[in-house]
């Protein structure tokens, strides 16, 4: 059963660094056609600049924000997130990076999709780097199928009645992992605790959300997958290292073949 737009939701920003997009995806929450409870933004060790940027924009947001900031030590994604999740006040978490612009209709889709027992995944769209460098100059949030240069245009389509057509699935855990982009997800709260939130042994670029919705469904969670809605467009940069994505990937492994869905390095230490 769907819980619609009743349910609170906490907005979960995860950045480093790059105040720049993350002024323009702030931009965008202030104009959702409904707005999250609170805003969470998990920064694993952003310098001043982005501590000044969040300090001008509580004081002007229609939405309370809460910075959770820890010390830079290399990329720590998972245990932040997990500090995020743990200072929630809300029962539905939605998930995004710090580099994607939100379609006004964001969080609104999210809340109508959710489902007991379900996680959603939700894709994004690619802007390249000269409507990025545009966006940077003029503070532009717009963005449409029609925008110059965007390649994966399907994906900022938006026509969410098409999602009433499909079930939540119980996607095999061999084929889940290549098929999950942390940055537009949403949960409850109770199912991230329940599996002890994300394993904080990933640090480095890769796997780690990979890794929570594999536990995730061993719980019995269902992937609730949602096309041509909750639409966000991806602010180009260039691609993370990956030098630690061989260990993560064993990780990863390690958590399908466990025998329960508990991370043992996770928000309960």
């Amino acid at each position: 059963m769907n819980k619609s737009p009743l349910i609170e939701t906490s907005l979960l920003i995860s950045t480093y660094n790059w105040p720049e997009a993350l002024d323009l995806v702030l931009r965008s929450v202030q104009v959702q056609t409904i707005l999250p409870d609170e805003i969470l933004i998990a920064d694993d060790g952003s310098g001043k600049e982005t501590q000044t940027l969040i300090e001008n924009w509580s004081k002007k947001s229609n939405v309370p924000i809460k910075h959770i900031w820890q010390e830079d030590k290399g990329f720590r994604l998972a245990e932040v997130r997990n500090q995020a999740i743990a200072q929630s006040q809300y029962g539905y978490i939605i998930q995004i990076d710090g580099d994607v612009v939100l379609h006004p209709y964001f969080v609104e889709d999210h809340k109508r999709f959710a489902q007991e027992n379900c996680f959603v995944t939700g894709s994004r769209t690619l802007l390249p780097k000269e409507v990025t460098e545009e966006a940077f100059i003029t503070k532009k949030i717009n963005f449409s199928p029609f925008t110059k240069g965007i390649k994966n245009r399907f994906n900022a389509v938006r026509f969410p009645i098409f999602n009433f057509f499909y079930k939540p699935t119980n996607t095999p855990l061999e084929a889940m992992p290549h098929r999950i982009r942390g940055c537009n997800m949403g949960f409850w709260k109770q199912d991230l605790l329940d599996v002890n939130g994300y394993d904080e042994d990933f640090v480095g670029w890769g796997r780690e959300d990979s890794d929570l919705v594999i536990r995730l469904a061993k719980k019995g969670c269902f992937r609730k997958k949602i096309k041509l809605a909750a639409l966000q467009f991806h602010l180009y940069h260039k691609e993370n290292s990956k030098h630690n994505l061989e260990l993560n990937d064993q990780l990863m492994k390690r958590a399908m073949n466990a025998p329960d869905f508990w991370a043992k390095n996770g928000i309960c230490k």
